[in-house]
């Protein structure tokens, strides 16, 4: 049995009439830990698990590592999960609330992942937040329950960091034999896959200067980047403000609270971002997100200058 739950694909008549389209809503934002990385990290987990690991050790922004010590804890497996220092202690508590060793390390996942890397011991399991192909058949499990529901969109905007998500939910259009085009959405200070679109090739971030730390890759991954020439993905950015907004928005439209990575992708359609021109039927990925309060979202909207809007 898997760990993550069947999630509902609505339809979402606040955006649909703030945007003048269909439009419908994953509720990735219902799994048990908040977010869509239980079921690519639950899957990863439980691989592992049956191959005889001793001990998960995930290095992570947030989401990932709440997967994967709730993973943990159902298998009965011990995890460490290494964050960087921009995690927030929300995202921390929720990890040792399960049971899970939490190591503080760096300015950025980058750097926390390399440290989990070089901690790995016998019988310990690595599990990579975002580029490992069972994660990616575990993602690509939201497409199969779309299609169950019997939802045919002829857009699917989804939020992008590392490209775990997207990744996945092209394996699931794919094994579908669909050509739905995707729409990956990320913000202006972490946008590593927009840039890379832009250039032409897989760069590096400088740095994460973004308040929506889980889209905190510096560098897609290279499946990810890869499958550009293999399927019809789009690019959009939006600020920070537009983000924040949009999690506000929605939290009023639909009771349901998610982060600002998650946001992203829901201002493509407030915002009704430029890339949405030739679509009337879309699905967005409501990818959730433990790592925001309405205490913080609301202490992010005054702090960010209202030029943040682009």
């Amino acid at each position: 049995m898997p760990l993550h739950v069947r999630t509902p694909t609505c339809y979402s008549l606040a955006l649909s009439r703030a945007s003048g389209r269909k439009v419908w809503l994953k509720l990735e934002s219902l799994q048990p830990t908040g977010s869509f990385k239980l079921r690519g990290i639950g899957l990863a987990c439980q691989h592992h698990a049956r191959h005889g690991a001793k001990r998960f050790v995930s290095s992570s922004g947030g989401n990932a590592g709440i997967a994967a010590a709730y993973a943990g804890r159902e298998l009965g497996i011990p995890v460490t999960v290494v964050v960087p220092e921009t995690t927030p202690a929300r995202a921390r508590r929720r990890i040792s609330d399960m049971d899970a060793e939490i190591l503080v390390h760096g300015a950025s996942w980058q750097e926390a992942n390399e440290h989990t890397l070089a901690m790995l011991g016998d019988g310990d399991a690595f599990i990579h937040p975002f580029d490992d192909p069972v994660v990616w058949s575990g993602h690509s499990t939201i497409i199969d329950e779309v299609v169950e529901d019997g939802v045919r969109p002829d857009l699917v905007v989804l939020s992008v960091g590392g490209g775990g998500l997207l990744s996945g939910v092209v394996k699931g259009l794919q094994r579908h034999e669909l050509t739905t085009p995707v729409l990956a959405m990320g913000t202006t200070g972490a946008s590593c896959l927009a840039q890379s679109v832009a250039r032409k090739e897989r760069i590096v971030l400088p740095a994460i200067d973004s308040i929506a730390t889980s889209l905190g890759a510096r560098q897609v991954a290279e499946h990810a980047f890869a499958l550009l020439s293999k399927h019809r993905i789009g690019c959009a950015v939006v600020s920070d403000l537009q983000a924040v907004d949009a999690c506000l928005r929605f939290l009023d439209d639909h009771r349901i609270l998610v982060e600002p990575a998650c946001g992203a992708s829901i201002a493509a359609i407030y915002e009704q971002v430029a890339e949405l021109a030739d679509f009337q039927n879309i699905l967005v990925i409501v990818c959730g997100g433990a790592l925001a309060s309405v205490e913080q979202l609301t202490a992010w909207r005054r702090s960010l200058p209202s030029t943040n809007a682009s």
